[in-house]
């Protein structure tokens, strides 16, 4: 009896966690499962994913990290912007606000990007549709941290500057 109470406190436990990060309606997989369900498509997520954030953070020193990536191949249909920007506003919440909305002038080719603080950190949720081909990518970034990094690749001007000659 009691190996029975200890594993059903064990199984809720467990389960709790399991089912709020199943609804994952103001996320990056019910952004997805919005689009798969509403145009009828199947994404492709990147396999170990996880890993690769993982290995990303600790190379940047944590400038980029939490990378979530799924693409939609064959998108077929015509898009209409507004109703894609209202359910990816609606998915994901108050707190993510769009930055960037570009549409062109057929709708084949749209650009979504919403921004979200998290402290010293930013969350960059970004919906790119090109022709045939949707990707969706979410990725937190610690602005500071990115530029000290990228600024060790900047190339300085007077650095391989040649003598003038007379």
């Amino acid at each position: 009896m009691r190996r029975l109470l200890i594993f059903s406190v064990v199984f809720a436990v467990l389960l709790v966690p399991v089912a709020v990060l199943a609804t994952g309606d103001g996320s990056f997989d019910g952004v997805v499962r919005s689009i798969e369900s509403r145009y009828h498509v199947h994404a492709t997520r990147i396999p170990f994913m996880g890993l690769i954030s993982l290995v990303a953070g600790k190379s940047m020193q944590a400038a980029v990290s939490n990378m979530h990536v799924a693409e939609f191949e064959n998108f077929a249909g015509p898009v209409d912007g507004d109703e894609l920007n209202r359910m990816i506003e609606e998915k994901l919440g108050a707190d993510w606000k769009r930055m960037i909305r570009e549409t062109s002038r057929r709708g084949n080719e749209q650009t979504l990007i919403f921004v979200h603080p998290e402290g010293e950190r930013m969350g960059l949720f970004v919906v790119d549709l090109d022709g045939h081909e949707l990707d969706v990518v979410q990725v937190s970034v610690n602005a500071d941290q990115l530029n000290k990094q990228l600024g060790q690749y900047e190339h300085h001007q007077n650095a391989h500057r040649l003598p003038d000659r007379d």
